[in-house]
């Protein structure tokens, strides 16, 4: 079946989960050692220009810039269990923070905490902790 001759009921469409995340960056190899080996992502893959990343299902490509200062992109924000752990790791392989561990929102059940860092490219990237708090 060919997609583009496909009927389709334009008023159906959903758009529920994200397949790839995009980010303009300068250096490849650079950006490639950070998010690999600083960060622990796993590279899929590498092809001219591009690099692409497992995270838990989602991918990410790191696209290097076409025109000098050409740059997009979204912050990411990473799920993790222990926001304090996570970001003492993270120092630990030389990542500064911009945004220490902070409560970002309190929730019915659930306190919000993030942390703020930049890749090589000063791309803002975020952890994210979802901590529950214990019924008194």
């Amino acid at each position: 079946m060919n997609p583009a001759a496909a009927q389709t009921d334009h008023t159906t469409i959903e758009l529920s989960s994200i397949g790839q995340i995009a980010i303009t960056i300068s250096d490849l190899d650079l950006a490639i050692a950070f998010y690999r080996d600083t960060l622990g992502l796993k590279l899929l893959f590498e092809v001219k220009g591009l690099a692409f990343f497992d995270c838990a299902g989602i991918r990410l490509m790191l696209s290097v810039e076409e025109t000098r200062g050409d740059r997009f992109s979204s912050v990411l924000y990473f799920t993790v269990p222990d926001i304090l752990a996570a970001t003492k790791a993270l120092e630990g392989r030389g990542v500064a923070f911009d945004r220490l561990p902070h409560l970002a929102a309190r929730m019915p059940d659930h306190d919000l905490w993030m942390a703020f860092f930049r890749d090589p490219d000063g791309n803002l990237l975020a952890l994210m902790s979802e901590v529950r708090r214990s019924r008194e």
